[in-house]
Parts: structure tokens; sequence; C-alpha cells
């Protein structure tokens, strides 16, 4: 009775070790496979922009990119989290120590390696986010519209060119500041894109300016004015449905990201074990060198 119970005792025990080994985070093969991700978006990212493919551009000319360019650039930022995060499980998978052979669930090993993967994405999410978030804040730091706040505008980066043309003169004052201006007139010039457009005042209002500032005669002010507010209300809408394909391929690809590198930590996992690969995943057998046969039953 004293032996079975010991028995007992210490195959529970060794069950209860093997369970929690088996379900254990190894950090370093996260680690790993979140920075090769990083690694590997970094160059496709790069490569995209040199060639033209980026989603977003601080070039006035990019407003006029067809929507084509913009469905194009969407794709290829898809693309690159595919073969990134694809990268970054693998190799998370690949470099994760094996589950032990005792186990329960025949998926048990699978599954161990999927959350490495999926660990793995999340955490090179996280570094990508913060380090956005601190480019991000620096450039508005260095900004030197952070200096003039009071006579900033949320269109001035924008409609730039649209105010340069609005306030465009032969012969001007050289001490002559047309912050204030160009902030008042861009602020009106935003709400073109409203539904009830720029009203009768607020256009009354920048006819009074063109003529005071350029010079111009009552009748040219206002055919300018009426010029600005319809090519405003057109680059408004472009950067709308530009900054909608934006937000709607970085929710694609992080998504897609997540289960490429859950299936690629698999494949990097069952690499490492010497074992096949499903169909679907046969593909990637010929990353893996001197595959073991495995034994039949």
């Amino acid at each position: 009775m004293a032996i079975e119970t010991f028995v007992q005792e210490d195959v529970t025990e060794g069950g209860l070790m093997a369970a929690e080994e088996r379900w254990s985070i190894q950090w370093s093969s996260i680690i790993a496979g979140a920075f090769a991700a990083g690694a590997m978006s970094f160059i496709l990212v790069g490569f995209g922009v040199a060639i033209g493919l980026g989603v977003s551009s601080a070039s006035p000319t990019w407003r006029d990119a067809s929507a084509a360019l913009a469905l194009l650039s969407g794709l290829y930022l898809i693309i690159q989290a595919i073969v990134s995060f694809g990268f970054g499980g693998y190799i998370a998978g690949r470099t994760a120590r094996p589950a032990p052979a005792l186990a329960t669930i025949e998926d048990d090993g699978e599954r161990r390696d999927g959350l490495h993967g999926l660990t793995s994405w999340a955490l090179a999410m996280l570094i990508g986010a913060a380090l956005l978030a601190i480019i991000g804040a620096a450039a508005i730091d260095r900004s030197p519209m952070r200096s003039s706040a009071g006579n900033a505008s949320s269109a001035e980066p924008l409609l730039s060119y649209e105010l340069d043309k609005l306030f465009r003169a032969p012969r001007r004052a050289a001490n002559t500041d047309m912050r204030e201006a160009r902030a008042e007139a861009g602020r009106i010039l935003m709400t073109s894109s409203s539904h009830s457009g720029v009203g009768t005042d607020d256009r009354a209002y920048l006819v009074q300016q063109v003529v005071a500032l350029t010079g111009l005669s009552a009748p040219d002010a206002e055919r300018r004015v009426d010029g600005s507010i319809a090519a405003s209300q057109t680059a408004i809408s472009r950067a709308r449905r530009n900054s909608v394909i934006v937000a709607f391929s970085v929710a694609a690809a992080a998504l897609i990201g997540a289960a490429v590198a859950w299936a690629a930590a698999v494949a990097g996992g069952r690499h490492r074990d010497g074992e096949p690969l499903p169909n679907w995943m046969a593909s990637s057998n010929r990353f893996h060198r001197g595959r073991r046969a495995m034994p039949v039953p």
C-alpha cells in the first residue's frame, strides 16, 4: 500500500511538472522572433518607400496620386507584414525548446509553438508602436509650428499650396507677417469639406483678406477664393480617402500577420522536431535540412 502511494505521488508530481514545462514561455525565442520580424519589416518598408509604394507621403504631389496607387501601397503593406511576421514566427518556433514527451493532447506541441509565434508578433507590434510614438513626438517638438502655436492651424501641412496660391502677390513688403492670416484662412478652408461648405460670411471675409494682402481687385479676389475653396475640398477628400486606406491596410496587415506568425511558428516547431508538415505547409520543407523519418506505429 505504501509502495502504491509513493508511485502515485511520484507520477502525479512528474505529470504536473511536465505540464508546467509544456506550457512555459521561453522569452529568449520570443524576443529573437520579434527582433527578426522587426528587422525584416524595416527592410521591406524601406524598399517599398524607395520604389514609391508608401501609403502616405509628406510631398504635396501625393494628394494627386490615384486610388489605384494607394490601394497598391496598402497591398504591399499587407504583403510585407506576411513576410516579416512569417519570418519572425518561424524563428520563434524553431528556436524554442521542444515540448516534453509526456503529453495528453496530440497537438499540445503545436499550440505551444503557435503561442510562441503569436507572442512574438505581439511584442514586435508593441515595439513598432512605441518607436512610431517616439518618432512622432520628436517630430512635433521640433516642428516650427510648435513655437508659434497661437498662429498654427491643422490646415497648414495639408493645404499649404492652396494657402500659398490664395495669398500670392507680385509685390509685398519684406516684413509682412502672414502666419496669422494663413492660419485663419486655413481654418476657414477646412470647412469646405463639411456638409454646408464655406459660409457666405467666411467667403466674404476671405475676399477682403485677399484684397488687403495681395492688392487684387474684388472680382479677381472672388475668383481666387472660389478656386481655393474648390481645390481645398478636393485635397481634403483625397486625404480622407488615403487615411481610410492607411487605417484598413494597417489593421488588415496586423491581423493577417498574427495568423501567419502562428502558422510559421508551428512550421518551425515541426522542423525542429523533424516531423512532417501538413499539406498546406509542405512548401516550407525546403528550409529544413536532414528531416528525420517518423516511426510508423
